[in-house]
């Protein structure tokens, strides 16, 4: 049967003598291999202290190197001591009513005032041309 760790135990591997990562539930000593890492030490390192499984999948290892984490294996994560993932949410927008009856005056009146008043205008013009 193997070990059970805590995420605070995990947590405190977290260096280039001391590494230990969790992916998909189980914990790895993977010390040994900061040199060999294809990518470098410092990307495992940034993965130390939290589930490491979402950076694992992203950067779509081979089955070759799934097969090399059997040997660096050291146990399992207790599941109540990871954070669970939240989902984002949007925030909630109010719901925009059309009908609103101070909006829809304040768009007629920006419609209408210059429309009057090119009326006015035009009038003005008009019987102060031919009076002349």
């Amino acid at each position: 049967m193997s070990k059970i760790f805590t995420l605070t135990e995990v947590s405190e591997h977290n260096n280039a003598k001391d590494c230990w990562l969790i992916i998909d539930g189980k914990v790895y000593d993977v010390t040994k291999f900061l040199e060999d890492h294809p990518g470098g030490d410092e990307v495992l390192l940034s993965a130390t202290g939290k589930d490491a499984s979402d950076d694992f999948e992203d950067v779509g290892h081979s089955s070759s190197a799934r097969a090399m984490m059997d040997e660096f294996y050291v146990g399992d994560i207790d599941t109540t001591t990871v954070p669970t993932k939240t989902q984002y949410t949007a925030p909630k927008q109010p719901h925009y009513n059309q009908d609103k009856t101070s909006e829809f005056v304040i768009k007629l009146l920006q419609f209408l005032v210059p429309l009057v008043i090119l009326g006015v205008a035009v009038g003005i013009r008009f019987y102060t041309k031919s009076s002349a």
